[in-house]
């Protein structure tokens, strides 16, 4: 259940550099269910960001299948780079409870992963190896896009990530212009770019939903601009097909600060 939670993460982005916040409020559509109260804050000033998530499931599947989780980044913008320095989430699902910590050396190196599972620790040394320098995690290859975004106005890119384990690259791709109706779901609409994403596996194997679902099909998501700040965030999201059936996200509000 975990790791069909962390799609719940492909969420939120923001603009450019200067001091301010996002907050998404997301629902959550999994199969038959209304799954999930899910939020992310991403914060950004010129020299650093943050980003975090949290997830809950919600309702009848709440009661099949009860998970929440914190997912926390923060790291120094350089240029156009964001690198990553600390990054750690927690879970509680029925039976586990599990945490990790990736730590990071001065030269924006991997160096250390400290993870639990039911308070028992264990502490990894990650073996230096020069492929890791430039990688980032899950949740801030959407920070480097919004900036991108911000600029460019597109999201075709190829970013790469280490989850302590693995090397990946996430890819984005731009699929064109929609234009969204509000819904009950969702009040925010209006023309979208549509964007979709999947990893490249880079020949590693993995035994997770995430891994399987994403390298086999895209996420979609659509991106709409706040009219007040013109700063880009996700309004929706798709996955057409699960082992539980179509995933869908509806933004319901987002707070933009400084």
């Amino acid at each position: 259940m975990k790791k069909l939670m962390a799609l719940l993460l492909f969420l939120g982005c923001c603009g450019e550099a200067q001091a301010f916040s996002i907050k998404h409020d997301f629902t959550v559509f999994l199969g038959p269910f209304n799954a999930s109260k899910t939020s992310f804050t991403y914060a950004l000033t010129p020299s650093e960001y943050s980003v975090n998530s949290e997830v809950r499931t919600a309702g009848i599947f709440d009661t099949l299948y009860p998970f929440a989780a914190n997912y926390a980044t923060k790291g120094k913008i350089i240029g156009d780079t964001l690198e990553t320095t600390d990054y750690h989430y927690d879970s509680k699902s029925r039976f586990n409870t599990r945490s990790k910590k990736l730590v990071y050396n001065d030269k924006g190196m991997p160096v250390m992963r400290i993870s639990t599972k039911n308070d028992k620790e264990k502490k990894v040394e990650i073996e230096e190896d020069a492929d890791n320098k430039g990688t980032t995690d899950l949740q801030t290859v959407f920070a480097e896009l919004a900036l991108q975004f911000n600029r460019l106005k597109f999201c075709d890119s190829r970013m790469e990530v280490f989850d302590g384990k693995r090397r990946f690259d996430v890819i984005f791709k731009d699929e064109g212009q929609e234009t969204l109706e509000p819904n009950k779901y969702s009040s925010l609409a209006g023309k979208a770019a549509k964007c979709s994403m999947y990893i490249d596996k880079l020949g590693s194997e993995g035994d997770d939903l995430m891994w399987q679902l994403t390298s086999d099909r895209p996420v979609y998501f659509w991106l709409l601009e706040d009219p007040a700040t013109q700063k880009p965030f996700i309004a929706r999201v798709l996955v057409e097909d699960t082992p539980l059936g179509r995933l869908e996200v509806y933004t319901r509000k987002i707070t933009v600060g400084d």
